[in-house]
């Protein structure tokens, strides 16, 4: 028998080396940038100051006399900031500004006590939630003395106060589409209408309804036992900032775990202390 001449095997090693060469200079490993955050973050981190975008809501956010901001939301921003080792620069806005600014880069982040909601998901990302609102409402004791539920609310008649592009507005406009929806630009203004009778009825995230009834129980009712809606809120970044977000939703998991978000919700919605 013949002896079979052997196999020159060396272009194909040429060909397993080249493609293996291809694979390793094509795909680094995970822990190659594990500890470089996003150029965002970093450049949060790196300047040292984190630029918060916040809406004078009461007891969220609210303006003391000496000018100074406070609120459920200014100790949540100044906690965050602490932990993240950077300073706090707080930029009121608007209600319906708030998202502009921040698709702008006007701002950093959004900590306003904001709903989580998708058709804002579209625009903005949010964090986990790390607190919980309920859609209340009040209404003026004089003005619908003759309104035996709140189902006769919705009528061509009655005037309902909501803040522009919040969920209360949206929520409005489903449960009461018959009545007259008057859209205010600040919380101030809708407070002021109700306590003067220049609207009906005010639907607002609790516990502002609530808050309004305490302060004018002569003039302010709260009708409803349970609120019309419950909302979680979420901190809100722009799209794109996945370090970031990773940041936010383990620095909310920690702080419920330790129960300061717990304690400082229950001080600035459950009491008057602050006052």
């Amino acid at each position: 028998m013949t002896r079979a001449k052997p196999i020159n095997t060396y272009p194909l090693q040429i060909w397993v080396y080249f493609f293996i060469f291809l694979i390793c200079g094509s795909f680094q490993p995970t822990w190659a940038n594990e500890s470089v955050p996003s150029p965002k973050f970093n450049k949060i981190l790196k300047e040292g100051v984190l630029r918060v975008g916040v809406s004078l809501f009461t007891p969220w956010v609210m303006k003391k006399k000496n000018g100074e901001l406070a609120g459920f939301e200014i100790d949540v921003a100044k906690k965050l900031s602490k932990d993240m080792g950077v300073t706090p620069e707080f930029i009121s806005y608007d209600w319906e500004k708030l998202i502009p600014a921040l698709i702008d880069g006007k701002i950093d982040i959004i900590i306003a006590g904001m709903s989580i909601t998708p058709k804002r998901a579209l625009k903005i990302n949010f964090s986990l939630p790390y607190a919980t609102s309920g859609t209340g409402l009040a209404t003026h004791t004089e003005a619908t003395k003759h309104i035996k539920s709140v189902k006769e609310l919705n009528q061509k008649s009655i005037k309902i106060g909501v803040v522009s592009e919040t969920v209360s507005e949206s929520l409005a406009r489903q449960v009461f589409d018959k009545a007259v929806i008057h859209v205010f630009q600040k919380s101030k203004e809708a407070e002021d209408a109700i306590v003067n009778g220049k609207i009906h009825a005010y639907m607002e995230s609790e516990p502002i309804p609530r808050f309004i009834a305490l302060e004018h129980p002569e003039k302010v009712d709260v009708p409803l036992s349970e609120p019309l809606l419950i909302t979680k809120t979420g901190f809100a970044i722009n799209k794109g900032d996945a370090d970031f977000l990773s940041f936010l939703n383990s620095w909310i998991i920690s702080r419920e775990a330790d129960t300061w978000l717990e304690s400082t919700h229950d001080y600035w919605f459950e009491s008057l202390k602050w006052k």
